[in-house]
């Protein structure tokens, strides 16, 4: 791949496994020559790869059927209609819950920046005690798989992702007691982390989730979305909008009588 050098080891792992599946399920496809290529080829591969895979997962592989032919061939194909993803936001019942269930083990310190500091697990895992300063934390790395099967430091993919945040000072204080971030890689907390709330008898969400929990209670709590994706590390608020859209279950009462009541005293018919 002529990009290979300035993309990051978890995309250029991306590619490689789309390459393998398309050399081992569309052969023909793969072994014809580029110039003889059709939009009508292309559109049967992508049809046939939307019975079994994600719009998303689609998407990715015409992506790299395009760069491979370049602009020998004006593409305009047909693509799967984008599906808005189920997202689940804990309550805070359960995320106090989990917060006990997960206490002295090593799961601990990711859970806490993850639900208090909207921090993702590869960020978590390239955390180290240095990129703290008082209850200030500086994302600057993240860990991810290569090609090659291992872990690899890296530099944020966006700008954004390069941020400071201010942290809860339980949250510091608790890291600075315990003396080390975590030694887990993402896939080992994402393991655990169902396994903790197995255990916990808390629903299952995944450890993603505690990043939309900490967003939407900043939003609830009348933080400008502007400062949400500046912690964050969220590039656009596309995202953020689709997670207030599921509003936590157990603030919902909370707030349809924060309403009623304001409704009831406009009127004065507050009993």
């Amino acid at each position: 791949m002529s990009k290979e050098p300035i993309l990051s080891p978890a995309t250029i792992r991306g590619y490689r496994n789309i390459q393998k599946m398309l050399l081992r399920d569309y052969t023909p496809f793969c072994r014809m020559e580029i110039r003889k290529i059709s939009q009508d080829d292309v559109q049967k591969v992508i049809n046939d790869l939307s019975r079994s895979k994600s719009p998303k997962t689609v998407r990715n592989y015409h992506g790299l059927i395009v760069s491979v032919i370049g602009s020998d061939l004006a593409l305009k194909t047909s693509m799967p209609q984008k599906v808005r993803p189920e997202l689940y936001i804990p309550s805070d019942g359960e995320i106090k819950a989990l917060v006990d269930a997960v206490r002295d083990t090593e799961l601990e310190i990711p859970v806490l920046l993850g639900a208090f500091c909207m921090m993702r697990r590869g960020e978590i895992c390239a955390l180290t005690l240095d990129d703290i300063q008082g209850d200030m934390i500086h994302i600057r790395h993240s860990l991810v798989l290569g090609a090659d099967k291992e872990w690899h430091l890296k530099a944020p993919k966006t700008g954004s992702s390069d941020r400071y945040i201010s942290a809860p000072s339980f949250v510091t204080d608790r890291i600075r007691e315990v003396g080390h971030i975590t030694a887990l890689n993402p896939h080992s907390i994402t393991i655990m982390f169902q396994r903790a709330l197995s255990r916990a008898n808390i629903e299952h969400f995944r450890f993603h989730d505690l990043r939309h929990y900490s967003a939407s209670i900043r939003h609830a709590l009348g933080i400008p979305d502007a400062y949400i994706m500046q912690e964050g590390g969220w590039k656009t608020d596309a995202v953020l909008k689709s997670v207030y859209r599921h509003a936590m279950s157990d603030r919902q009462k909370e707030m349809a009588d924060r309403a009623n009541d304001h409704f009831s005293k406009l009127c004065n018919t507050e009993k």
